[in-house]
């Protein structure tokens, strides 16, 4: 029972692999996993066996959650574009108030502090916007899944950084989710699988020592970031290939959308206080 409970668990965890405005991170938090998870990959050499077979299920479970879960997504991103990223964007908005909070968990918000964050947000939102014009969309291919993998990796190791939004700028989510859906093992699993390990085992103890030394710089980075990447969902980018349309809206999407935002702000702010009762 355990195990399959920790399947289950791996299904929910998908949804912040695919879902913009949804952190793994946040997720596993929610679901008791984040701090065995993150000493796990900071000391992987530490009991390797017990922990390996103790998250065997959740990587299990978390493979059969983005391949499920990705035929709807996919059909709701094609049909209702605008609807759906404006709900995804108000589930961003949504656990910003979150962030905030937990930047200045170890110490009090200070000029440096605001310092990161407007330069992170300046930053992030130019070099950003201006990526498709610099390199052009980046192609779906083997090595660019390794990077998708690298950022879905960094949503589970950083609470409240949601990666899907940074993949919907660079022209990687929707060939991510039509892998997914026909459960491409080479082509999509595999290097995502791979640029999802190598993130992990390179970057989680240096989380755990930049979160424990530089708590506050960390997370105003992370707000900058964040919020670059949810203001350009909703700019239309006529160089980005899965850039928002807004051409053929009504009036009635216009209603649905400011209502999908609502909702998906409520959704943010929910998910956010169960990270703070459970983490």
């Amino acid at each position: 029972m355990s195990w399959l409970i920790r399947l289950i668990k791996g299904v929910i965890i998908a949804l912040g692999f695919i879902l913009p405005g949804v952190s793994g991170g946040v997720l596993a938090a929610i679901l008791g996993l984040y701090e065995r998870m993150l000493g796990f990959l900071a000391h992987i050499r530490e009991n390797f066996k017990a922990n390996f077979l103790y998250f065997l299920p959740v990587g299990i479970g978390g493979i059969l959650g983005v391949g499920l879960l990705s035929r709807p997504l996919e059909f709701l991103l094609v049909h209702y574009q605008v609807i759906v990223l404006w709900g995804f964007s108000g589930a961003i908005i949504g656990s910003l108030p979150s962030l905030w909070k937990e930047s200045e968990k170890e110490s009090q918000r200070d000029k440096a502090d605001w310092a990161w964050l407007i330069g992170t947000f300046v930053i992030s939102l130019i070099f950003l916007y201006t990526l498709p014009y610099l390199f052009g969309t980046l192609p779906a291919n083997f090595a660019t899944f390794i990077l998708a993998g690298a950022l879905i990796a960094l949503g589970v190791l950083v609470p409240g950084l949601s990666p899907s939004n940074l993949l919907l700028i660079l022209g990687l989510y929707s060939p991510m989710l039509t892998g997914f859906k026909n459960f491409d093992l080479v082509n999509v699993f595999l290097p995502i699988a791979i640029g999802g390990v190598l993130a992990m085992l390179c970057f989680a103890k240096g989380m755990e020592h930049l979160l424990t030394t530089y708590h506050s710089r960390v997370f105003h980075f992370i707000i900058g970031v964040v919020c670059a990447s949810t203001l350009l969902i909703l700019v239309p980018n006529p160089q980005a290939a899965e850039s928002i349309s807004y051409s053929g809206s009504t009036l009635l999407t216009c209603i649905f959308a400011i209502v999908c935002t609502a909702l998906g702000l409520i959704l943010g702010l929910w998910m956010s206080r169960l990270e703070e009762k459970y983490k």
